[in-house]
């Protein structure tokens, strides 16, 4: 299998060539190692050399012999280092697989490398100190978002079809919007965070992946979710697989549509035409289009993402199995510790408070519709040192206001634990990638691919390739 073959299937292809016996997993193997090492020369979303041999996984698996990446967020696999993209983290094997790597092997899933992040994984550009910026293959000048953005880079660049990423304030459906792809943020407690994590970011993190089509990012869910021993709290169980709610009729749904940020910063012109195309296709499907919002008090939501957030960042640098040298952190991340440092008990429970009145209000919101829709980003792809996370200026308020600036839409439903996903429904004049993002109630992830899904056929984007992608290098 050459290279321009392999980039032009999605995962679920290349699953059933394997199965179907047209070429064999190892023949797929070689070719994804090929497309990666030529498109992260352009990109740079390698965090560590590919893993020779490919990590241990189950030959039978629903998704055999598909290659992956796991991303440098967190300890994932036994034996792996992970460094959350810092200069300070060297070397620290993981001790055990988590349970998203267990279901990862299980799937089948070729795992051949590590993908970078911002450090901490608290920004939504990609461009750490330790790495250096992941570039954007339809614009190798531009960020690929984050914190997920190794990953959405090489990806979109053809070099896999799929691979990990979690997100916790957009960290999946940014760089999705940022590369072009399909980026799913399930509802809270849909994939295991543990063992050693309970519920990761106060469960506003939520795991995932990134992928080029709905169909592969509904049979990765499926193969991912459910409870793992002893979580703290799970999703209400689908009715049946997600991969068969792709083509499924959605009904007739009442959406709601805004691209007005509820911080009121500006949306890009262009961004916010994307949205309404997209609400006209589902108008021209059937469904009763209103333009509606939920009700956000945004000094709530900065309220719960400070203090949750700081309190969540600081806590693998204190509890690191060696001292850090806090010279070595970047900016915000040293701003960080000392915040979390200072906070008090009461603090904590106001953010808490905080958290809960944003809840109550968007899950009132979805008592009267059954989607909503808004732009992903509030701007095109930036160039890369928009977003400058080493900046000894900012305090951890003022970091997470200039990122959410930049992508004001995501973050809500992170705080308050709805379904969401991303889709590159359009294009600036320039040629780069738009997302949109639509939002489901709690549970309703069958909900979101059903809807996807006809939008994919209506507006189709698989063949929309970036300049850099591993089927032309």
């Amino acid at each position: 299998m050459k290279p321009h073959e392999y980039a032009g299937y999605d995962a679920i292809g290349l699953r059933d060539l394997i199965r179907t016996g047209e070429v064999t997993a190892t023949e797929v193997e070689a070719a994804a190692r090929d497309a990666l090492q030529k498109a992260n020369a352009e990109v740079n979303g390698l965090a560590l050399p590919l893993f020779t041999p490919a990590l241990a996984h189950a030959p039978d698996g629903p998704l055999a012999g598909v290659p992956f990446l796991i991303k440098d967020s967190q300890p994932m696999a036994e034996g792996v280092p992970f460094g959350l993209g810092s200069r300070a983290l060297r070397h620290v094997p993981a001790r055990h697989d988590n349970d998203l790597m267990t279901r990862f092997r299980a799937a089948g899933l070729v795992t051949l490398g590590v993908t970078t992040v911002p450090e901490m994984g608290l920004s939504f550009s990609t461009e750490p100190v330790k790495h250096g910026p992941a570039r954007n293959p339809w614009d190798l000048a531009r960020g690929v978002g984050g914190s997920s953005g190794g990953a959405a880079a090489l990806v979109a660049a053809g070099a896999v079809p799929v691979a990990h990423g979690n997100d916790g304030a957009g960290s999946v459906r940014v760089p999705a919007s940022c590369c072009g792809l399909v980026g799913v943020k399930p509802s809270r407690g849909r994939t295991p965070s543990g063992p050693d994590t309970g519920e990761a970011f106060f469960g506003m993190v939520c795991e995932t992946a990134l992928s080029r089509t709905v169909r592969d990012s509904a049979h990765l869910l499926d193969a991912i979710q459910g409870p793992g021993v002893g979580d703290k709290y799970t999703a209400p169980p689908p009715s049946r697989p997600y991969a068969e709610e792709v083509g499924a009729d959605p009904g007739r749904l009442r959406v709601a549509v805004t691209t007005r940020a509820w911080s009121g910063v500006a949306v890009d012109p262009e961004v916010a035409v994307v949205t309404a195309e997209a609400c006209g296709l589902l108008s021209e499907m059937g469904h009763e289009v209103t333009e509606a919002s939920p009700a956000i008090d945004w000094e709530d939501v900065l309220r719960a993402m400070v203090a949750l957030g700081a309190a969540s960042a600081a806590h693998p640098l204190v509890t690191a199995p060696r001292r850090l040298d806090p010279s070595l952190l970047e900016a915000v991340t040293r701003r960080i510790l000392l915040e979390a440092g200072e906070m008090t008990a009461l603090e904590l429970m106001g953010a808490f408070d905080a958290q809960n009145r944003v809840s109550r209000s968007v899950g009132a919101f979805f008592t009267e519709y059954d989607l909503l829709v808004t732009p992903t980003l509030g701007q095109p792809p930036a160039p890369h040192g928009t977003l400058r996370y080493d900046d000894p200026a900012h305090t951890f308020r003022t970091w997470l206001e200039s990122m959410f600036a930049y992508g004001p839409f995501t973050v809500v439903f992170n705080v308050t634990g709805q379904p969401a996903l991303s889709l590159p429904l359009g294009r600036t004049s320039g040629g780069l990638p738009v997302g949109v993002q639509f939002v489901a109630p709690y549970g309703r992830e069958d909900l979101l691919f059903r809807v996807a899904a006809r939008l994919e056929e209506a507006a189709p984007w698989r063949d929309r390739v970036p300049p850099i992608f591993a089927g032309n290098l």
